[in-house]
C-alpha cells in the first residue's frame, strides 16, 4: 500500500490518496525492470542498416593485374574490403531486433518501476476544465506549483487525452503527455518528476492491477 498527497490547481494540499500495486521483490526488481527497459528500446529498432559485401559492391569482375612479376601484392577484385570503394566485411545487415518477455512480466516491471518512483510522484485533482484553450504558459506554471522544476524532466500522466490539455504540452520542451493506460518503462525512468491525476492513478490500478 502506497500513501501520497494530493495537490489542487493552485498547489495546494486538499487530501491523501492510497493506492496499491503488486511489485517485483525486492531482489529480483532491478533485473526485471532492467530486462523490459533493453526490450522497449530494443524494440523501437527499425533494423534497416546495410552494407553491401564484397559481391554485392558494383564492379570488380576483372583481375586488376596478372599474378606475378608486376612487384605488387596479388589481387583478383579492386573490390576487395582492403581496397577503397571495396565491399564491408561483417557490416550491419537488416535484422529483426525483437525480444519477447511475457505479459505478465511486463506488468510487473511496470508497477515495479512506477512504485520505484514514489518519492518524484506528484498527484493533482484533475485539471482538464481549466483549459477552455490550449495555454502552455497555464500548464507549465500549473506544474512548477505542483513541485516540478521548469528545467526538469516532467511526465504528466492522465486517465485520459484532453485535446486542449494535450496541445498546451505539446510545445513545452520538458514536459511529455501520456494518458494512463499508455505507460512504459523508459519514459517512467527517465523523468525527473511524475504527475499524475487522481483519476490517472484509478486507472493505472484498474488496468495494470493483474
Amino acid at each position: 500500500m502506497f500513501e501520497c498527497e494530493v495537490k489542487n490547481w493552485q498547489g495546494e494540499q486538499v487530501g491523501q490518496k492510497t493506492f496499491d500495486l503488486r511489485v517485483a521483490k525486492e531482489e529480483t526488481a532491478a533485473h526485471i525492470v532492467h530486462r523490459a527497459l533493453v526490450r522497449q528500446m530494443t524494440n523501437a529498432r527499425q533494423g534497416t542498416a546495410s552494407t553491401k559485401t564484397r559481391s554485392e559492391v558494383r564492379g570488380g569482375g576483372r583481375k586488376p593485374w596478372r599474378q606475378k612479376g608486376t612487384g605488387r601484392a596479388r589481387a583478383g577484385s579492386i573490390r576487395s574490403p582492403l581496397w577503397r570503394g571495396g565491399g564491408v566485411i561483417f557490416g550491419p545487415k537488416p535484422r529483426d531486433y525483437n525480444l519477447k518477455m511475457n505479459r505478465k512480466e511486463r506488468r510487473l516491471a511496470l508497477r515495479t518501476a512506477f512504485a520505484s518512483r514514489l518519492e518524484d510522484l506528484i498527484v493533482v485533482e484533475e485539471f482538464s476544465e481549466q483549459f477552455s484553450r490550449p495555454k502552455t504558459k497555464d500548464l507549465v506554471g500549473a506544474i512548477a506549483r505542483w513541485g516540478a522544476p521548469a528545467d526538469e524532466k516532467t511526465l504528466l500522466i492522465l486517465s485520459e487525452r484532453s485535446e486542449n490539455v494535450y496541445l498546451s504540452a505539446r510545445n513545452a520542451e520538458k514536459v511529455k503527455l501520456i494518458v494512463a493506460d499508455q505507460l512504459n518503462v523508459y519514459d517512467l525512468l527517465h523523468a525527473d518528476k511524475i504527475v499524475v491525476t487522481a483519476s490517472a492513478l484509478e486507472k493505472i490500478q484498474e488496468v495494470y492491477s493483474d
